[in-house]
């Protein structure tokens, strides 16, 4: 099998959909590099199947234009676009093996030797061995990669997957993560994924787009999406923040000082966004596993120069490789903190008089005019 780069490019230029008053994507322009894993992520009616769809032309723009390797394909036809769809459901055929599947698509296109391409494919999945079982006899995993070789041996230049893990148990999901992404780096084509399970599109995509009611909110490697948001959606929807509200009491060189109630804390003014500065509130945000926890009998031995927030633990759950607390702050609210279990404190407990802590390098700095439970109350699976 090639391992050469034959994907690709995908360009969206003031791409939108509305059906009748409701807007489903607002225009966008969105690029997606030749050979990458890009990721669509958000909840469920957030845009993101409806600009996958109108990338295969499943659905037709209201606006904007459609471009793959450099070519205009918006007024084209699902079957005349360099690209193939596998969706949730595989649609695999139940009356043909895992063989005749996969050859499916040469056999449409009158091509009469296909041993050779078909077994390749199946080795691509490795199912060589199950070549001539129903689909029924295998399990999801199993059913998935068949969907996957079948679209891919007909060369598309661009792979579109529309929530294809979505069924599979989570086991078996984290499994098939590193699948799709060993597959996508052996052939090298495109590949635009679309999830709604954040931790997914972090592990496999090189671009995540977040979106959020019809719009891209932000878009990034996976890492700085996570370290650096933008918006309190995007903080909130990848993973877990701590977002203070805080006034500017001073600006001192690279670093904003911050006052919480009657805690004072220090950010990098470079980690924060344009808009948070123009004003004298800011969010500060810190991720809970950024946070270490301190009995208040400790707070002398701390180290100089990090944040400091004193508050009372209100719950602790064991969950294996760590701890995750809640601790109500008088300066901040409801706080998380996630602590590995390597040396636990036994005193570290509910009801405890504890100090959070952490670099002030670790903090970001978000506009304040926005809702800060922007994206709390979606649930993973919605």
């Amino acid at each position: 099998m090639t391992t050469e780069n034959t994907g690709g490019d995908v360009r969206l230029t003031g791409i939108s959909k509305t059906y009748g008053t409701f807007t489903a994507v607002h225009p966008l322009d969105l690029s997606v590099p030749a050979g990458s894993f890009f990721a669509l992520l958000g909840a469920s009616g957030c845009g993101k199947t409806t600009t996958l769809r109108m990338i295969a032309g499943l659905e037709e723009p209201t606006t904007g234009t459609v471009e793959i390797a450099g070519k205009d394909v918006t007024a084209l036809p699902p079957y005349k676009r360099p690209a193939n769809t596998v969706f949730q459901n595989y649609a695999l055929f139940p009356h043909l093996d895992i063989y005749e599947n996969v050859a499916f698509g040469l056999r449409r296109r009158r091509i009469k030797s296909v041993k050779k391409q078909v077994e390749e494919m199946l080795e691509l999945v490795e199912l060589g061995p199950m070549a001539r079982r129903k689909p029924h006899q295998l399990s999801g995993g199993q059913q998935q990669r068949v969907a996957v070789a079948r679209a891919l041996i007909n060369h598309p230049q661009v792979l579109l997957l529309d929530e294809p893990l979505g069924a599979l148990d989570l086991k078996l999901r984290r499994q098939m993560q590193l699948e799709l992404k060993r597959i996508q780096t052996e052939v090298g084509i495109t590949f635009v994924h679309v999830t709604h399970d954040q931790e997914e599109a972090m592990t496999m995509a090189d671009t995540v787009a977040v979106m959020n009611a019809g719009r891209v909110e932000q878009l990034g490697a996976p890492a700085d999406l996570y370290e650096n948001p933008n918006t309190t959606f995007v903080a909130n929807f990848l993973g877990t923040s701590n977002l203070i509200e805080t006034e500017v009491a001073e600006a001192t060189g690279d670093d904003l000082l911050l006052k919480a109630g009657d805690a004072k804390l220090r950010l990098p003014a470079q980690r924060c966004s344009t808009a948070a500065r123009t004003g004298g509130r800011i969010l500060a945000g810190v991720r809970p596993e950024k946070v270490s926890l301190a009995h208040a009998d400790e707070e002398g031995s701390l180290p100089e120069g990090r944040n400091r927030i004193t508050g009372r633990i209100a719950d602790a759950s064991f969950v294996g490789h760590s701890t995750q607390y809640v601790v109500h702050s008088p300066a901040a609210g409801e706080l998380s903190v996630y602590e590995q279990n390597i040396e636990r404190d036994a005193r570290l407990v509910p009801g405890a008089d504890v100090v959070l802590h952490w670099n002030p390098a670790h903090t970001f700095g978000l506009d304040a005019t926005q809702d800060i439970e922007a994206g709390t109350d979606i649930e993973e699976g919605s």
